[in-house]
């Protein structure tokens, strides 16, 4: 038993020792040498920063790769976020595997705040970019999903994967008002990575895309932020409105289970896991710029300063759909009845030469168990009849199935590449 595990995956010990014989140490970052040496222990406790010889300040700026679902998607949110998406290029399973398999070794050791340096030979490239040396893990998560294209493209079963396709795993079909660009949209895998700390981020997509060269490339690459989120506090878009309020709807563990952790009739390997959506939105600053509050606050059935529906004095007090405007943003989404975890950043891609515009707007993630149920009705509804629709247009759009949890000593998808 021991011996499969050991052929399955890879534990942090056994990885360390991999290092040092390949001539590689390991950096350590501002967490120090005591956090690290936990960090690549499979046999330590779990960082509490209480009783385990850990620096209490360097452990609370780690969040776990391993638990029973990923890390990343009801974390709660981190100031930035890098969301990449990856088309596969390795020949077979195996090619895919060792893939994997680096990419998991990586999220582990950036997410303990450590790094792989060089350690003999200037002639060789350095085996990290090196640009978070002395920083700490910024509460950094790595989080996976897989697109439709992984189990079946083209018709073809590239990777023998197509009978372990997830039940609502589909493209996010044409919605009105759309104007995609395919160039944005999909993708093989999908990896969202948020932290604390922009460099900590933008370092660990880099390394991944580095670890991908010779197996996959980069199909588009998403750079966002939020403001607001500390203390918690629910961020505001750049309409200046706070973005996510619903979440406060369900965020326990049965609320969860009910909104995000994928259900019945679902393959195993996505037990635990659930749907991230994706939709880049790009917002009209100058129109909403130029209209007035009254204008602005219709169109989202919300007060604008204090988040709170009309009708009503706070943030998260109860929506009477009956006393917002009927094309209002808030009140379409009432209607649908359903419930997403949203988790969307900001994005800023300077000025768009054509117009002299600013090229602004928000990258919407969500998470739920049942894009089809969940998600799909209220992207139908909204881009249909949305009062928001005169400030926004989607031009991005992709849909990814992501596994649960990992336990230590696997690899990410090693349950639907080797079950």
């Amino acid at each position: 038993m021991e011996r499969d595990k050991k052929q399955q995956g890879m534990s942090r010990r056994e990885f360390l020792k991999l290092s040092a014989s390949l001539g590689a140490g390991i950096a350590i970052g501002a967490s120090g040498m005591k956090a690290i040496e936990h960090a690549v222990r499979s046999d330590a406790p779990a960082a509490t920063g209480a009783g385990t010889g850990v620096d209490p300040e360097a452990a609370d700026e780690r969040i776990p790769l391993y638990g029973e679902h990923q890390a990343g998607i009801v974390t709660p949110q981190q100031t930035y976020m890098y969301l990449a998406s990856f088309r596969i290029t390795a020949a077979d399973r195996a090619a895919v595997i060792r893939l994997f398999r680096d990419w998991t070794r990586f999220a582990d050791l950036a997410a303990a705040g450590g790094e792989m340096k060089s350690g003999g030979n200037p002639q060789l490239p350095p085996s990290d970019t090196g640009e978070t040396l002395d920083l700490p893990a910024a509460k950094l998560t790595a989080t996976f999903g897989f697109g439709p294209s992984l189990f079946l493209q083209d018709g073809k079963d590239r990777y023998g994967l197509a009978s372990k396709l997830p039940r609502y795993l589909q493209d996010i079909p044409r919605m009105p008002r759309d104007n995609l660009d395919p160039l944005l949209c999909g993708g093989d895998v999908c990896v969202q990575v948020c932290a604390e700390d922009q460099q900590v981020a933008f370092h660990a997509i880099r390394n991944f895309i580095r670890l991908s060269t010779g197996s996959a490339a980069v199909n588009w690459l998403q750079e966002g932020f939020i403001s607001g989120g500390s203390g918690g506090q629910t961020p505001r878009n750049l309409f200046g409105f706070k973005d996510g309020t619903a979440n406060r709807l369900h965020e326990t563990p049965a609320g969860y289970d009910s909104v995000v952790w994928a259900g019945d009739g679902e393959p195993d390997w996505m037990k635990g896991g659930t749907y991230m959506a994706y939709r880049k939105v790009r917002m009209l600053l100058e129109v909403w710029d130029r209209s007035s509050l009254a204008d602005q606050e219709d169109t989202f059935g919300r007060h604008k300063e204090s988040g709170a529906a009309y009708g009503r004095q706070g943030e998260f007090d109860e929506v009477d759909p009956s006393r917002l405007p009927d094309r209002s943003h808030v009140r379409l989404a009432k209607e649908t009845n359903q419930l997403i975890h949203r988790r969307g950043y900001s994005y800023t891609d300077g000025v768009d030469p054509r117009t002299g515009n600013v090229n602004a707007g928000l990258l919407f993630v969500s998470y739920q168990r049942n894009p089809e149920a969940q998600l799909l009705p209220m992207l139908k509804l909204m881009q249909s009849r949305d009062a928001l629709n005169e400030y926004a247009v989607h031009i991005a759009s992709g849909l990814f199935a992501c596994p649960g949890g990992l336990r230590e000593g696997r690899y990410i998808g090693q349950s639907l590449l080797e079950s």
